[in-house]
């Protein structure tokens, strides 16, 4: 497998371009098709409008959101006409309670996914759901860049979060075309199982599997020493100097990693480097 089209996803000015940038980078490096999807979202919500509200005020946020997505797609079509990669756009206007489906149909046939931290100070409400839809509806694997990402190429020292779950198998699969390319590759196993059927090779399997395409891989196993495995993860790979970080995405439901916490949330809050995740 090759990542042939990428799929960059625009809704917020601040962050398009570092988003486009890292989008760039990677269609270079893959010799990849970069898409470009520029969005203006309405965040009104039908139905919950203040009493009097007419047509004229609907029209307004629709021309807000028109304007949004134009300026977006320009400020993308000024950087891509710049690089010398093979490139589309497209905008449009989507409700933010309808965003999911309009992500998860260009995600759908994308090889990956590249967006920005959806968690953040001044970050809009509008990157997780778009984050969800591409992992969920659309299939794809995700890209993730943390804030004031510096464009990255070819991943060369990699971490992976293993925990022996299919959302985990998942990320793996799915980021070969870089593990294969990477000169380290850490298998991270924390706190593994006194009891499991791997007890005594915790990682061995995965690593016997990724040795025979040829990637180096070492297996890393830690204890807990933090409150968050993500927390132990993420300290990990600034230790090994990680240029990205592969692990499986909500492995428990979304509405609960919302309320009570989980792996894929935190990373989602506190990533410093670019995250690979995938369901």
């Amino acid at each position: 497998m090759a990542y042939k089209t990428l799929l960059a996803v625009l809704t917020d000015a601040k962050l398009a371009g570092m988003t486009v940038a890292q989008g760039i980078e990677l269609a270079r490096s893959l010799d990849a098709h970069l898409d470009v999807l520029c969005l203006g979202v309405d965040r009104s919500q039908t139905g919950y409008y203040y009493a009097g509200a007419n047509a004229m005020l609907l029209q307004e946020t629709l021309n807000r959101a028109q304007a949004e997505s134009e300026a977006l797609e320009q400020q993308a079509t000024e950087m891509l006409r710049a690089s010398d990669i093979r490139w589309g756009t497209e905008s449009g206007v989507a409700q933010i309670s309808d965003l999911g489906r309009h992500v998860a149909a260009r995600a759908r046939f994308s090889d990956l996914v590249i967006l920005p931290k959806p968690y953040g100070k001044e970050h809009g409400a509008e990157i997780e759901p778009t984050i969800e839809a591409a992992l969920f509806e659309g299939q794809a694997p995700v890209f993730m860049l943390p804030d004031q990402s510096v464009p990255l190429s070819a991943p060369k020292n990699i971490c992976i979060g293993w925990n022996e779950s299919s959302e985990a198998l998942v990320a793996v699969r799915a980021a070969l075309p870089f593990l294969i390319q990477a000169d380290n590759v850490h298998v991270v196993v924390i706190d593994p199982p006194t009891h499991g059927p791997n007890r005594s090779d915790p990682g061995g399997l995965l690593s016997q599997y990724l040795s025979r395409h040829g990637v180096r891989v070492e297996i890393d196993v830690l204890s807990k020493t933090l409150p968050r495995v993500s927390d132990v993860l993420m300290r990990h790979a600034k230790d090994c100097e990680s240029d990205m970080v592969v692990m499986g995405a909500y492995g428990h439901s979304r509405f609960r990693e919302a309320i009570l916490g989980g792996a894929t949330r935190s990373m989602l809050e506190k990533a410093e480097v670019p995250v690979f995740l995938a369901h």
